[in-house]
C-alpha cells in the first residue's frame, strides 16, 4: 500500500513505461520541467484500487518554466520533438511562464508554483528526473489527499467563487469516480 512520498516514488520507478516517458522528457533539457497531474495521480489511484492494467490518460502533461521564450509555437515544436521520439504518446507541453496569461492568474514564479495552483490537490503533483536520474516528486499541496483518495480544491481554487466554479465544472467533466470508485469528492 502507498503511505509516503517514498512509496509513490518506488511504484513509479518500477513502472517501465512511466520511466521511459520521464527519460524522454528529460532529453529535452527544459528548464524547471516536470511531468504532472494525471500522469502521477492516475498511477497512485490505479495502485490503490488494485488495478492490474493502467487507466488511460488523455494526455501526458510536460510543463517547464522559461521566461526567455513565451511563444506558444515553441511548445508546439517541443511536442513535435517528443512525438518524434515516442509517437504513440499524447504529449502536451506548456511553458508555465506564460500560462498565467491563459488562465487569467497572477504570474507564476516557477513550475512548482504553477502546480500549486492547479484546481485539485490530487492533481497538484509532478515528477521528474534530476541530473543523476533520481526520481523527484513535488507535491506543493501535499500527498495526503491523493493517498486518501479525497478530491479537494487547492487553496488557490478556494479563493474566489469564480475559481470554485471552475473546480466544480472540472469535477463534473472529469467524472473520476466512474473510473476510481473508492474516491470521495469534496464540493465547494
Amino acid at each position: 500500500m502507498l503511505k509516503s512520498k517514498e512509496d509513490i516514488i518506488a511504484v513509479i520507478e518500477e513502472d517501465l513505461w512511466m520511466m521511459e516517458l520521464l527519460r524522454t522528457a528529460k532529453e529535452l533539457k527544459l528548464p524547471d520541467w516536470w511531468i504532472c497531474a494525471g500522469f502521477v495521480r492516475s498511477k497512485i489511484w490505479d495502485v490503490l484500487h488494485g488495478f492490474s492494467e493502467r487507466t488511460r490518460i488523455p494526455d501526458i502533461d510536460v510543463i517547464y518554466f522559461d521566461q526567455t521564450n513565451l511563444d506558444e509555437s515553441e511548445e508546439k515544436r517541443l511536442e513535435k520533438e517528443l512525438h518524434s521520439r515516442l509517437p504513440f504518446i499524447p504529449w502536451s507541453v506548456k511553458n508555465q511562464a506564460r500560462m498565467h496569461v491563459i488562465n487569467h492568474f497572477p504570474p507564476y514564479l516557477s513550475s512548482v508554483d504553477a502546480i500549486s495552483k492547479f484546481p485539485e490537490t490530487v492533481t497538484a503533483l509532478g515528477v521528474k528526473l534530476d541530473d543523476s536520474d533520481n526520481l523527484i516528486l513535488t507535491a506543493p499541496c501535499g500527498i495526503k489527499d491523493v493517498l486518501m483518495m479525497e478530491v479537494n480544491p487547492t487553496p488557490f481554487f478556494k479563493e474566489t467563487k469564480e475559481l470554485a466554479l471552475i473546480y466544480e465544472q472540472r469535477l463534473k467533466k472529469k467524472n473520476w469516480s466512474s473510473v476510481w470508485n473508492k474516491i470521495t469528492v469534496t464540493h465547494i
